[in-house]
């Protein structure tokens, strides 16, 4: 989770991630933290972290959002690599690169970067490995594996156009946070269940969190 705006979303994916089962790092860096704070009224503490600070707090602005998965998770220190089990959320401090993410010898099926920032964005395409999300990306890149950079800034700079047409070419997917009408929208929670949605579509998550497209009530 980096600096951009719609935290939401990363909490919404998280909570479908765990909910399915399958295991999770996360790190989030501290303008993501300072995003969590101020759109979701979370104050969390990336040193010491603690999941329900994040997961499972009040959100004024989306009731229907709710934690699907506090029966399964776990939180436990990364060091034990044998002892991993699916449903799990493993977090990692943004500048510890001695943690298996920051090593394309830990195998991993994807990242996705949300909500990712323009100064995110430039980082992986620069390769700059300024943290640990940046170093992750780079190993996704370079390893050939699934990367998603999911931007939400609006209008779009020239440079952040450049960079985002420069990481497709290097392999990843960039999936902007702009949700569609056209599957019933009755609240808030419906788009941002669409964007989180069409993220696990390109992980290959099953999820029943929209209607698509063609199905009975599409409107045509």
């Amino acid at each position: 989770m980096t600096g951009a705006s719609g935290a939401i979303y990363s909490v919404r994916l998280l909570q479908m991630l765990l909910a399915a089962g399958r295991e999770v790092h996360l790190t989030i860096s501290p303008s993501g933290q300072a995003v969590i704070h101020q759109e979701l009224g979370s104050q969390i503490h990336l040193s010491q972290f603690q999941p329900q600070s994040l997961l499972a707090s009040h959100w004024p602005k989306l009731p229907n959002l709710k934690l699907e998965a506090a029966d399964r998770l776990v939180v436990r220190e990364s060091e034990d690599a044998n002892a991993r089990k699916q449903g799990e959320l493993i977090y990692h401090h943004y500048q510890d690169y001695m943690t298996p993410i920051a090593s394309g010898s830990f195998l991993t099926e994807c990242m996705i970067i949300a909500p990712c920032s323009g100064s995110t964005l430039s980082g992986v395409v620069h390769a700059a490995s300024n943290n640990l999300i940046q170093r992750a990306a780079d190993v996704h890149l370079k390893e050939r594996r699934k990367l998603i950079l999911v931007p939400r800034e609006t209008p779009l700079s020239t440079f952040q156009i450049e960079n985002m047409l420069r990481a497709s070419q290097a392999g990843a997917t960039v999936l902007p946070s702009n949700p569609g009408w056209y599957h019933g929208v009755q609240g808030l929670e419906d788009l941002v269940d669409f964007v989180v949605a069409r993220i696990l579509d390109h992980i290959g998550v099953e999820h029943r969190l929209m209607r698509r497209w063609g199905t009975e009530g599409d409107g045509n």
